[in-house]
C-alpha cells in the first residue's frame, strides 16, 4: 500500500481509521489511534514490532486519543501540533516540521479546517513522498466537517478547509491518502466509500475538489454538515489536557438486583443492551434501549448524559469488556457496573419488567409514525406523512410529542427501539417499534416513499 507496509485499525462503529506502520527496524508509528488500543496490540505483536510512535493529526472530538497511554505503557513519543496546547508530554510540531522515524520521516503539513490546529503527516523515504495521514482534512470522496469548533466559525474554517485542501491537491498524483475519518463518522464522510485513495485519484473524482470556487466550496461543505453527538463537544478538551492513563482493560462489576435498585432510586441510568427483540419482549422499566454493536458508543454518548451512573443490562453471550470499552474510548466513566444474571435474575428477585411491541409494516398507518433516522435519510425517503424527529434529539424534545398511540420506525429497528425507550422512560404510552424500515414497508405495501424534508 503506497510503497509502505501500512496496516489501517478500522473502527466500524465510529467510522474512522488509525494507521500502524511498520517502520523496518522493529518499531512501529500509530496515527489517530484511540484508548481502545486492542487492534494495535494485536497488529504490533503479530508483526513483531514495538509502538514507538504515537502521532495525532488534531485534538479529536469522537474519540479518546490513545496517543498519553502509549507514552505511559509503551513509551511511545507523541507527535502533535504545538497548537494544541497539550497538557502532557509531547514532541509539538509545527508546519514544515519534521521527525526522524529511523529511515522514514514524517512531515508536518498545517491544514486548519476541521480544527484550527490541523496537521496532516506527509510520510517521506527519503525525498520521495509515500502517502499523506490526513486526517480530517481530505477524506475520501469528501472533506471533514468545520462546526466542531464552534458554531459561529463554521463557515470561517470551511474556508480554511478549502485552502489546506488546495494544498493538499499540490501532492504528487500517486501520493496516498491516509484519513482518519471514513464512511459512517459523524465527522462526515459520504457512505459506502473507500477508506484510502490517492491525491490523483481525489482530484479526479472528490466532488469538492472539483469545485474551483471558494465560496461555493463552503456553501456545499457546509450544506452537507448533519448532526453530531453532544459528547464531541467535550472530547477535544478531554484529548488536549490529557485523557487518564488506564491501570489495566476497563471492565463491569457485577451488582446484584438491590444493589440496581437502590441506584435506580438515586438517579442511576439503565442502559440495555441486548438486542431489539429481547428488549420487546421485556425490560425493567425505564430502561435505554441501546444494542450492543459496532454504533454502541455513538448512541451511548448521544442518549445518555455523561455525568448518571450508568448500569448495565447484558444476554448472557454478550461481552462485558465490547461495552466497557466503547464507553471508555468515549471518555464515559460513569458505568458502575452490570446487572449480574441480567433480566432474569431482575425477574427472579420480584422486579417487574415492561415489554414494548415490536410491530409489521400492516400496523403503519394505523397509528401516527414517528421517523428518527437522521435528517438526510428521512429526505432521501420515508413513508408518507411521518412525523420527523432525528434520535439524537428525542430526549430533550418527548415533551413537544402528543402521548397517543405511535409507531417508532428507522432503518432496521435498533435506533427506533431506543427512540422507543427514551419515550417510554419519559412516561409515554402505546409505543410499538417497526420490525424494519422503509424499504420492508414498500415491500409490505406495494407504496412509494415520500422524498423531501
Amino acid at each position: 500500500m503506497g510503497g509502505v507496509d501500512l496496516i489501517p485499525l478500522v473502527d466500524e462503529g465510529l467510522g474512522n481509521a488509525a494507521y500502524l506502520v511498520d517502520l523496518g527496524d522493529g518499531r512501529a508509528l500509530v496515527v489517530d489511534v484511540s484508548l481502545d488500543l486492542r487492534g494495535a496490540w494485536r497488529a504490533a505483536r503479530g508483526h513483531g514490532l514495538t509502538l514507538a510512535f504515537a502521532a495525532d493529526t488534531h485534538l479529536h472530538a469522537d474519540f479518546v486519543s490513545g496517543a498519553r497511554q502509549l507514552a505511559a505503557t509503551e513509551g511511545a513519543r507523541v507527535l502533535a501540533s504545538a497548537e494544541g496546547h497539550r497538557e502532557f508530554a509531547h514532541t509539538g510540531l509545527r508546519d514544515g516540521d519534521e521527525v526522524d522515524l529511523g529511515g522514514l520521516r514524517l512531515r508536518a503539513l498545517a491544514t486548519p479546517g476541521h480544527t484550527d490546529e490541523h496537521l496532516s503527516f506527509l510520510l517521506l523515504d527519503g525525498s520521495t513522498p509515500l502517502g499523506v495521514f490526513t486526517g480530517g482534512s481530505l477524506l475520501v470522496g469528501a472533506a471533514a466537517r468545520t462546526d466542531l469548533v464552534a458554531p459561529e466559525r463554521t463557515e470561517e474554517l470551511a474556508r480554511r478547509q478549502y485552502a489546506s485542501l488546495r494544498r493538499l491537491t499540490t501532492l504528487p498524483d500517486d501520493v496516498a491518502v491516509w484519513p482518519t475519518h471514513g464512511a459512517g463518522s459523524f465527522c462526515t464522510a459520504p457512505p459506502d466509500t473507500r477508506r484510502t485513495s490517492t491525491i490523483g485519484r481525489e482530484k479526479e473524482t472528490n466532488p469538492l475538489l472539483r469545485l474551483d470556487d471558494e465560496d461555493a466550496f463552503v456553501a456545499a461543505l457546509v450544506g452537507s454538515l448533519g448532526s453530531f453527538p453532544p459528547y464531541f463537544h467535550r472530547l477535544p478538551e478531554v484529548n488536549r489536557r490529557g485523557p487518564a492513563v488506564l491501570g489495566g482493560a476497563p471492565e463491569l462489576s457485577t451488582m446484584d438486583p438491590a444493589a440496581v435498585r437502590a441506584l435506580l432510586a438515586e438517579g442511576a441510568w439503565l442502559v440495555d443492551v441486548r438486542p431489539v427483540a429481547e428488549f420487546a419482549a421485556g425490560h425493567v422499566p425505564g430502561a435505554v434501549s441501546i444494542p450492543l454493536r459496532p454504533a454502541f458508543a455513538s448512541w451511548l454518548g448521544w442518549l445518555v448524559p455523561p455525568d448518571v451512573p450508568v448500569v448495565i443490562v447484558r444476554g448472557a453471550d454478550q461481552d462485558p469488556a465490547e461495552i466497557a470499552w466503547a464507553a471508555a474510548k468515549i471518555a464515559y466513566t460513569t458505568l458502575v457496573g452490570e446487572l449480574a444474571g441480567g433480566l432474569p435474575a431482575w425477574r427472579a428477585a420480584g422486579g417487574a419488567t415492561s415489554s414494548t411491541a415490536l410491530v409489521g409494516p400492516e400496523r403503519v398507518g394505523r397509528a401516527p409514525v414517528l421517523d428518527i433516522r437522521q435528517a438526510a435519510e428521512y429526505a432521501a425517503g420515508h413513508v408518507p406523512g411521518a412525523r420527523h424527529l432525528e434520535l439524537g434529539e428525542l430526549p430533550a424534545r418527548t415533551g413537544e410529542l402528543p402521548r397517543e398511540p405511535v409507531v417508532v420506525m428507522c432503518g432496521h429497528g435498533e435506533r427506533a427501539m431506543g427512540a422507543a425507550s427514551v419515550l417510554e422512560r419519559a412516561g409515554h404510552r402505546n409505543v410499538a417499534v417497526l420490525a424494519g424500515g422503509p424499504a420492508d414497508w414498500v415491500r409490505a405495501t406495494g407504496r412509494s416513499l415520500e422524498v423531501g424534508g
